[in-house]
């Protein structure tokens, strides 16, 4: 599987939320002595403006069909310039469960970059105790 595989991305409700108008869209922000800020919804995905806001990452991806067909296509002779029709070749019968695992480790890579970038070390130990801190900072709630 390759990267050209992947057509469209979206996070959260991604390309669900097209054409919505913003009430319909937008994650509401509330608040509570308990819960802190919190919003009731996560059509978002868990990011806005780049940001985390504390609700679970929601990923999906849009993959093309396989490319090989049982059934092939119409083309053309690259050298005589003719019609002509594409091989048929094998096909995969899925490829689903390795571009998820594929996707999950591309999110990981990402998401372990912008922690590296944000709270810096070159130790898990100094990491753990520069969230602590940040978060302690921010007043987290989780």
């Amino acid at each position: 599987m390759s990267i050209q595989a992947m057509k469209g991305v979206g996070i959260g409700d991604g390309f669900d939320l097209a054409g919505r108008v913003g009430s319909k869209a937008h994650d509401e922000i509330f608040f509570s002595d308990e819960r802190g800020f919190y919003r009731e919804t996560n059509r978002a995905g868990g990011v806005e403006g780049g940001m985390s806001t504390g609700d679970p990452l929601v990923v999906r991806g849009a993959m093309k069909p396989l490319p090989t067909l049982t059934k092939p296509l119409r083309s053309v002779d690259i050298a005589t310039k003719e019609p002509a029709q594409a091989l048929r070749e094998r096909t995969d019968s899925c490829t689903v469960p390795a571009a998820a695992v594929i996707a999950e480790a591309m999110v990981a890579l990402v998401l372990a970059e912008g922690y590296r970038e944000k709270l810096g070390g070159d130790h898990i130990d100094d990491t753990l105790a520069a969230l602590e801190a940040y978060e302690e900072r921010i007043e987290w709630r989780r």
